[in-house]
C-alpha cells in the first residue's frame, strides 16, 4: 500500500538503510512507502478532458503526478523500462479516481519506443494535451576517472537524449494551452561531487527548458515550457542508486532537515500544467526542502 499521510502529521526525517540491486528501483520494495498524494487534496477538475503522457510514471514522483493528474481529471499514459508491479499498482491508482491509464512498456532509450508511445497514446486517447519527462537514472562515482564511456552515454541517453527525442514526437501534437514539463534538479544548480555526469545531464534538461521555451513563444504556438527541480525526494531511484548508510542520511542535511515525499512535488507539476500557470514559461520551480540556489 502507499502512504498517505495527512498533511497536518509530521513526515518521516529519514528512512532506514536499505538497497536495492537495479535502476531504477520498485516502489513496492521501498520502507517506508513514500506517499503519493495528500488525502485532504480535492480534485477540482483543473486538467478535465486532458491528457497527459509521463515517462517514468510507474513510481516516485511520476506516480504522484499520474494520480494527481488523474484526481484533477486526466487520463494518463505512463512510459516505464520494466517495473510491470509497480506500473500495474500506478494503473490501479489512477483508475480509482475515475480516469483511464495506459501503460507503455519499454526503454525510452530507443527512438522506436519515443515513436511508439506517442502512436499508442493518441490511438486510445486521441490527443495529448501534457507531456511530463520524468525518467532518469544516476550512478554515483567518488572520482572523475570512474566515470567510463559506458556510464557517461547511458547517463545522458537516459536522462536527456530520450526527453530530448520523446519531446520531438510529442511537440507535432500539442496545441495552444498545452505544455510540456521537464524534471531537473537541485544538482543543475549547485552540482553535486558525486553525481558529475548525472548533475550535468540535469544542466542540459535545464538549459533545453528554457531554450525550447523561447522558441516556442517566437513562433506563438501558445505552448508552454516548464521544468521542477526536486531536492531530495524518497523516490525508489534513491535506494537503488546508493549505499545503504547514505540512504539512511538522505535529506538530513536540508534546512527542513528531512527528504520530501512525492506528494511534496507533483502540485509543482499540476500548477505548470494547469491554466493557473498560463503566464508561466521557460521557468523552474525548485521544491528542494528550503535550500535557496538562486536559479
Amino acid at each position: 500500500m502507499d502512504n498517505n499521510h495527512d498533511s497536518k502529521n509530521h513526515y518521516p526525517t529519514s528512512a532506514p538503510a536499505q538497497t536495492q540491486a537495479q535502476q531504477p528501483g520498485e516502489q513496492g520494495q521501498m520502507h517506508p512507502q513514500p506517499e503519493i498524494i495528500k488525502k485532504n487534496h480535492q480534485g477540482s477538475h483543473q486538467l478535465q478532458g486532458k491528457v497527459a503522457l509521463i515517462s517514468g510514471g510507474d513510481s516516485g514522483i511520476g506516480r504522484s503526478i499520474a494520480v494527481l493528474f488523474a484526481r484533477e481529471g486526466a487520463d494518463i499514459a505512463i512510459i516505464y523500462l520494466q517495473e510491470q508491479q509497480d506500473a500495474e499498482r500506478t494503473k490501479q491508482l489512477v483508475e480509482n479516481e475515475g480516469q483511464q491509464c495506459l501503460l507503455l512498456q519499454g526503454d525510452i532509450n530507443d527512438l522506436a519506443m519515443a515513436e511508439q508511445s506517442v502512436e499508442q497514446t493518441l490511438k486510445t486517447f486521441g490527443h495529448i494535451n501534457i507531456l511530463i519527462n520524468n525518467a532518469g537514472v544516476q550512478y554515483p562515482q567518488s572520482d572523475l576517472s570512474a566515470i567510463n564511456h559506458s556510464q557517461l552515454e547511458k547517463t545522458f541517453q537516459t536522462n536527456f537524449f530520450a526527453l530530448f527525442y520523446l519531446t520531438q514526437q510529442v511537440l507535432p501534437h500539442l496545441h495552444e494551452g498545452d505544455s510540456i514539463i521537464n524534471t531537473t534538479s537541485i544538482t543543475s544548480y549547485r552540482g553535486h561531487d558525486e553525481l558529475i555526469d548525472y548533475a550535468s545531464s540535469k544542466g542540459a534538461i535545464t538549459t533545453f527548458t528554457r531554450s525550447l521555451s523561447t522558441n516556442l513563444l517566437k513562433q506563438k504556438k501558445g505552448i508552454r515550457v516548464n521544468a521542477v527541480a526536486p531536492g531530495p525526494i524518497w523516490t525508489p531511484l534513491i535506494p537503488s542508486s546508493f549505499d545503504a548508510q547514505t540512504v539512511a542520511e538522505f535529506g538530513k542535511h536540508t534546512p527542513m532537515g528531512r527528504m520530501g515525499q512525492p506528494s511534496e512535488v507533483a502540485p509543482a507539476y499540476l500548477f505548470l500544467a494547469s491554466d493557473d500557470a498560463s503566464y508561466i514559461s521557460g521557468q523552474v520551480i525548485h521544491v528542494n526542502g528550503g535550500e535557496i540556489v538562486n536559479g
